[in-house]
C-alpha cells in the first residue's frame, strides 16, 4: 500500500514481473512475485513511466522546464538500468506526447524522434547513434511488432500544397529514393494514426483534418488508408459517411474492424483485400476491442455515449451478450480472453468513480466503488505473456456471479401533461440497420458474398426491366395506377397513327 497522497502514475512491466509507480517523491520498482524493493529513485515530477519490453530499462518523463535567467532546461527524459540502478543515459524531451522511445520486441533497436528525424539505437548503447532516418520532416513513427527484420512506418505531414505520406521501411534500409517498401500519399490530413497489425504485413492509416471544409462535420474529417509491406495499398471505402471512431486489428493479423458513420454508427469488419466481410449493423457505439486471443469482438459506445456494449463471437458472427457499462471511461480485456475491466476514472468523471470486472457472458463478478470523497486515477490488469493463457470455446450461458446485478434505471421519455394518458406512439430518431445475419432475407440463412450480392441485384433489375417491357407491350395489363394518374394513362393509349410521332412520344415519356 502506498501511503503518500501524490501517487500520480504506475506501470507495469510487459511480462507483469515488475511494478513502479511515482508517489510525488520517489520512483519505487518492485519484483511483483517476492514483493522486494529493487530500486528507488528520485524522481518527484515523474508523470510517465515505461519499462522496455524485456526489463531491461526504465523510462521515466517529467515536465520540461527551462531556469528564469532563459538558459536551456535540465534533461527530463530519464533512461534507468533496471538491473543496476544507474541512469543509462538523459535526453531533452520537451512534448510529453509520445514520449517515450520505441524498442523493438528483442530490444536490438530503440529508436526516438528528435527534430524530424528519427534515431536508432543498437542494443541499448544509448551513447552512439547507429542509424538515422532523414526526411522532410518526419512527425511521426511507429515501429512494427514481432520479430526481426524490423519495419518502420513515418509519417510526414504536407506543406505548401504537396501531399502528405506515409512510408514504410525496413530497418536499416533508409537510403535512395527506393530504399522504402512501401509509400502512400494523401491530402486531407493534419495528423494520422498509424496501426502496424501483430505480423507486420500491414498498415492502417487514419488520417484526420482537424477542420471540415464541407461543414458536415464538427470533428474534422478522416479518411481510412490500407498499406502492405510488400508496396500494396488502398483506401478503405466505407460505406457510411461520418467520423471513423475506431479502428482495431485482430490479432490473427488478417482482418480489422472499423467502427464509423454519423451516429448510430456502422462497425465493419474488413480483410486484408479491404472487402467488407461482415457488418454489424448500427448502433450507439464507438469503439471496438478484440480480445487477446481475437475469437471475441466487443463494440461499446463509451464517452458521450451510454455504455452500450455488444460482445459478439467473431468466427459464427453471433451474439454473445448486450451489458451495460455507463459512464465508463475505461475498458480493457484481462489477458486470459475471458474478463473484461471498466471503469470510471478521474479527471475524466470525478463522480462515481469506480471498477468492474466482468465475465463476457455480460455478468459483473466485481465490483468496487471509490467513496465519493476520493478519486480512481488508474486501473488495469497485471499483464502477462500471449501465450500463457490457452484460448478457451465460448459459452453463451451467463456465468453465475454472487454481485447483486443492478438493473440500469431507464430514463422515459418526458411526456407533455396533455399526452400523458393518452397511448404511446412508437417515433424514433434513428432506425437502426440489423446486422448482416438478422437482416429478413427470404429462405436462406447464410449472409450473401459479395458475388451473390451482385447476382442478386442483377437478377432483380432484369426482372424489373421484363416487368416494364411487358407493361409497354399490353398496356391493359399494366397494374392499374392510382386513380389520381388517369388522364396520363389515356394519352398512352391515344396513338398519332405516325409510328415516328408515337416512337418520339413513347421517348419524351420515358
Amino acid at each position: 500500500r502506498e501511503s503518500g497522497k501524490n501517487c500520480k502514475v504506475y506501470t507495469f512491466s510487459k511480462d507483469g514481473t515488475l511494478f513502479a509507480w511515482g508517489n510525488g517523491e520517489k520512483v519505487n520498482i518492485i519484483s511483483v512475485t517476492n514483493k522486494g524493493l529493487l530500486h528507488s529513485f528520485d524522481l518527484p515530477k515523474a508523470v510517465c513511466l515505461e519499462f522496455s519490453p524485456k526489463n531491461t530499462v526504465l523510462a521515466t518523463w517529467q515536465p520540461y522546464t527551462t531556469s528564469k535567467d532563459g538558459t536551456a532546461g535540465v534533461p527530463n527524459l530519464q533512461l534507468y538500468d533496471v538491473k543496476t540502478g544507474t541512469c543509462l543515459k538523459s535526453f531533452i524531451q520537451k512534448k510529453m506526447q509520445n514520449w517515450c522511445p520505441s524498442w523493438s520486441e528483442d530490444e536490438t533497436i530503440c529508436a526516438r524522434n528528435v527534430n524530424n528525424e528519427v534515431h536508432f539505437f543498437e542494443n541499448n548503447n544509448f551513447n552512439t547513434i547507429a542509424n538515422k532516418l532523414h526526411l522532410q520532416k518526419i512527425n511521426d513513427f511507429v515501429l512494427s511488432p514481432g520479430p526481426q527484420p524490423y519495419k518502420v512506418a513515418v509519417y510526414v505531414p504536407g506543406s505548401k500544397g504537396a501531399p502528405s505520406f506515409v512510408r514504410l521501411y525496413q530497418y536499416p534500409k533508409f537510403d535512395g529514393p527506393h530504399a522504402a517498401l512501401a509509400n502512400k500519399s494523401f491530402f486531407k490530413a493534419d495528423k494520422v494514426t498509424m496501426l502496424w497489425n501483430k505480423k507486420a504485413t500491414a498498415v492502417l492509416v487514419i488520417a484526420s483534418t482537424d477542420v471540415d471544409k464541407t461543414g458536415a462535420s464538427y470533428y474534422g474529417e478522416q479518411t481510412l488508408h490500407y498499406i502492405a509491406a510488400n508496396g500494396e495499398s488502398a483506401v478503405v471505402q466505407l460505406p457510411k459517411n461520418g467520423p471513423i471512431y475506431d479502428v482495431v486489428w485482430n490479432s490473427s493479423s488478417t482482418e480489422f474492424c472499423a467502427v464509423y458513420g454519423f451516429m448510430p454508427a456502422k462497425a465493419t469488419i474488413f480483410n486484408l483485400k479491404c472487402d467488407p466481410v461482415f457488418d454489424f449493423g448500427t448502433g450507439p457505439r464507438n469503439a471496438a476491442y478484440y480480445s487477446p486471443h481475437g475469437h471475441i469482438l466487443v463494440l461499446a459506445g463509451f464517452g458521450n455515449l451510454r455504455g452500450q456494449m455488444e460482445v459478439w463471437d467473431v468466427k459464427n458472427y453471433k451474439l454473445i451478450s448486450k451489458p451495460v457499462a455507463s459512464d465508463s471511461t475505461y475498458f480493457a480485456w484481462c489477458p486470459d480472453g475471458e474478463h473484461i475491466l471498466t471503469a470510471t476514472c478521474a479527471p475524466r468523471l470525478r463522480v462515481n468513480n469506480g471498477y468492474k470486472i466482468w465475465h463476457y457472458t455480460g455478468s459483473v463478478l466485481h465490483k468496487h466503488d471509490v467513496p465519493s470523497n476520493a478519486e480512481l486515477w488508474q486501473v488495469s490488469w497485471q499483464p502477462f505473456l500471449d501465450g500463457t493463457f490457452p484460448a478457451k470455446t465460448i459459452t453463451y450461458q451467463a456465468v453465475p456471479s454472487d454481485v447483486p446485478s443492478e438493473e440500469p434505471k431507464v430514463a422515459t421519455a418526458y411526456r407533455p401533461p396533455a399526452l400523458r394518458n393518452k397511448p404511446i406512439t412508437n417515433s424514433k430518431l434513428h432506425e437502426e440497420e440489423p446486422p448482416q445475419n438478422m437482416k429478413p432475407q427470404a429462405g436462406n440463412d447464410k449472409p450473401l458474398s459479395k458475388t451473390a450480392l451482385k447476382n442478386q441485384r442483377k437478377h432483380e433489375a432484369k426482372k424489373a426491366a421484363k416487368q416494364e417491357a411487358r407493361n409497354e407491350k399490353s398496356p391493359d395489363l399494366a397494374p392499374t395506377p392510382a386513380p389520381q394518374s388517369t388522364p396520363r394513362n389515356t394519352i398512352s393509349q391515344s396513338t398519332s397513327g405516325d409510328p415516328e410521332v408515337d416512337k418520339k412520344i413513347k421517348n419524351l415519356k420515358k
